[in-house]
């Protein structure tokens, strides 16, 4: 009995067939896979997968790209600062200056008392007055002319005292020897500083109008708001407590 000839396609060697019994020209939706020349066949990404290291990933559908970096949100105003950071640090720009520096106009909280004020002009007035009165007594009366000679010395001495306690210290730094004593500083209203030379030399000029009207003026801080004599109204000065 002769054995039935199967139809075309079944046999494995088929010429007319591109694969073997069973095989698919390509998985289903795929293209076909090209022979590689080394002899592998070349592989397709299946469903889902990722294409290799190296190549570019595409956005996924529906998704869009970020603009910026990973937690930054597009459309949202980027702050000018870190996080916790506030647009002016205290003392910048933005912020009430604080009293001392340039720009301040404000009447300072912790203006000098008034039995301070005076405790340290006696100060001033006593480190003055002794080598001044030492040099009166001196020159004064029936003395012969070495006397006389010591009594100007002394009262020089005392001049240069005033000068340099009432004008340079205190013009500099804000503080004579009474002022540092009691804890006090003169400042001008206006930037909160050491008034300078000048200044504090005008200041003791315009003191006698303090005395002249009964001294009333050296009284005029007890009710003045901002504690001031007619001095410190005329040179726009306070005297504050340290």
């Amino acid at each position: 009995m002769s054995n039935p000839t199967p139809p075309p396609g079944y046999g494995p060697q088929d010429p007319q067939q591109p694969g073997q019994y069973g095989q698919q020209p390509g998985q289903y939706g795929q293209p076909g896979q090209q022979p590689d020349p080394y002899g592998q066949p070349a592989q397709q990404p299946g469903y889902g997968q990722q294409p290799g290291y190296g190549a570019q990933q595409q956005p996924g559908y529906g998704q869009p790209q970020q603009p910026g970096q990973y937690g930054q949100q597009p459309g949202y105003p980027q702050q000018p600062g870190q996080y916790g950071q506030q647009p002016g640090q205290y003392g910048q720009p933005g912020y009430p200056q604080q009293y001392g520096q340039p720009g301040f106009g404000g009447v300072p909280g912790n203006l000098a008392a008034w039995p301070n004020r005076v405790g340290a002009f006696l100060i001033d007035g006593i480190i003055y007055g002794i080598p001044v009165g030492i040099g009166n007594a001196l020159t004064s009366g029936d003395t012969g002319g070495a006397m006389i000679v010591i009594g100007l010395v002394f009262l020089l001495i005392g001049i240069g005292l005033w000068i340099y306690n009432r004008w340079v210290l205190q013009g500099q730094t804000g503080q004579s020897w009474g002022k540092k004593v009691t804890g006090l500083k003169l400042v001008g209203a206006e930037t909160g500083q050491p008034v300078g030379v000048l200044k504090a030399f005008l200041r003791d000029i315009t003191h006698i109008l303090d005395g002249l009207p009964c001294y009333v003026g050296y009284l005029w801080p007890l009710w003045d708001e901002k504690k001031q004599t007619f001095a410190d109204k005329i040179n726009n000065t306070y005297v504050i407590k340290l």
